[in-house]
């Protein structure tokens, strides 16, 4: 799990918006587009590997994984949701 405190400093590269964690609900619908290989991150490479954990933007549109308890917050490494069926619903 991600510290608390390093996750009210962290944004989005791309917006500069707030990040928060996203929920299991969220995840799910991500992960089934990846089990699917549909989902491809903004940089265009297929995403082979489900996500335990990740950062949406505030805005619901964009996920950032985090891999090995670290966020990954490269613009090309985001999963763009409305692409991947799974919009983040507030």
């Amino acid at each position: 799990m991600i510290d608390k405190d390093l996750l009210q400093i962290l944004a989005c590269p791309e917006t500069h918006q707030s990040l928060v964690l996203a929920d299991a609900a969220l995840l799910e619908r991500v992960n089934r587009a990846i089990q699917s290989g549909s989902a491809k991150n903004r940089g265009g490479k297929p995403v082979a590997d489900a996500l335990s954990e990740a950062l949406v933007r505030d805005d619901r549109c964009v996920v950032y994984p985090i891999r090995d308890g670290i966020p990954v917050l490269l613009v090309d490494e985001g999963l763009v949701l409305a692409e991947l069926g799974a919009q983040g619903a507030r």
